[in-house]
């Protein structure tokens, strides 16, 4: 049903529409946590409502994702983690592992608002509303890769993820998979919270990358890549030495922060807790380059946080910002002098807010390499 009003918002109890496809699994009191799915109350194909690499790629302003999001209502139920009502889950299963949006029947336990946010700044998630039934009004298009690895239960979640990565299936859909409890080993399948599917399947897939990258010889130049989305301004510069990997974050909104996380070139073991999902996602866009052209390199990833970026739109735009950034040839130069010259240029602050911060400059050069003696 639409709810189109005048005056008082109506109170919604049942709706329809199709969902883009989006689940969404949350974090607070687990295990016993809400889970989810999120449709419009209209029909047709509403993926650009739910997909950061739509987002990116149409190059949509915040005002614009906000209010799709603001469109969405989120049917949920709370339940254990393995005690999802076999219903519910059912639905909620096939939503996750569709790439298509799906026509989607929701009945409310409680009535929710039809009422819309004044200024488009709502969260990426908004509109809860406790469900007390959810139906499929068509069937879901599964890919045949997804429906072999979802049906695999002898496959770890692990090698899962790097299958479908494999198969081009989009790292957002790879996320839905996780989250709903569809991959991995019978025994270990269970409900994952979003915000930890995100992080685990950017560190898996950049993980298995760096094993092979860490065998490539290295880049022979210093090189720079830059890109920048709704006031999140990167800068990628990539140094001839083995990998290691920083992230340094600033804001220049009020309030400004500071952020930063590394890892030499051993596997971190640590969460990254200063710069969090970023980190991982960022990490991703870098090895997907470094694989393709088979070398490796120390990075040093500078994100500067433009006040236009006035609501956060989620960890997935700036995985597609950073690859957006590797789309393009690098500029090359013979000195880091000379490559960190070229980022300042593109910079609101002076770079040495981030160089005097940096733990992978510091050491840079420090360590006297064998081949220098023969």
């Amino acid at each position: 049903m639409h709810a189109f009003f005048i005056g008082k918002p109506k109170s919604i109890t049942e709706f329809s529409g199709s969902s883009p496809p989006e689940i969404f699994v949350g974090r607070w009191n687990y295990p016993n946590i809400y889970t989810g799915i999120l449709a419009p109350q209209e029909y047709g194909d509403t993926q650009i409502m739910s997909s950061p690499e739509l987002w990116h790629k149409n190059k949509l302003p915040i005002s614009n994702i906000m209010s799709f999001r603001n469109k969405l209502i989120y049917g949920r139920t709370q339940s254990n983690i393995k005690k999802i009502p076999a219903k519910f889950k059912s639905a909620f299963s096939e939503i996750a592992m569709t790439h298509s949006s799906t026509a989607t029947e929701f009945k409310l336990a409680k009535p929710v608002k039809a009422e819309k946010h004044p200024d488009s700044r709502v969260p990426l998630i908004s509109r809860a509303a406790q469900v007390s039934s959810v139906k499929l009004q068509e069937n879901t298009k599964i890919q045949a890769k997804v429906d072999y690895l979802v049906n695999d239960t002898d496959a770890k979640s692990v090698v899962a993820i790097q299958e479908l990565h494999k198969s081009n299936i989009p790292v957002s859909n790879i996320i839905k998979l996780l989250s709903a409890g569809l991959l991995g080993m019978k025994k270990n399948r269970r409900l994952v919270p979003t915000r930890w599917s995100i992080t685990a399947v950017d560190d898996t897939i950049s993980k298995n990358k760096l094993e092979k990258v860490k065998q490539f010889p290295e880049i022979s130049e210093f090189q720079v890549f830059s890109s920048e989305y709704i006031g999140n301004h990167y800068e990628f510069l990539l140094l001839p030495d083995k990998y290691s990997f920083e992230v340094i974050e600033i804001s220049l909104k009020a309030g400004a922060g500071v952020w930063k996380d590394f890892e030499s070139f051993f596997p971190r073991k640590k969460y990254a807790d200063s710069v969090t999902g970023a980190y991982y996602a960022n990490r991703l866009a870098l090895v997907e380059y470094l694989e393709k052209i088979k070398r490796q390199a120390q990075c040093l990833v500078i994100r500067e946080i433009l006040p236009e970026y006035y609501a956060p739109c989620g960890v997935g735009i700036l995985r597609e910002t950073s690859r957006a950034a590797f789309t393009k040839q690098p500029k090359k130069f013979p000195s880091l002098a000379e490559a960190l010259k070229d980022i300042q240029s593109r910079l609101k602050q002076p770079i040495t807010n981030y160089t005097s911060r940096s733990e992978l400059l510091k050491n840079f050069g420090a360590q006297t390499k064998l081949t220098r003696f023969f």
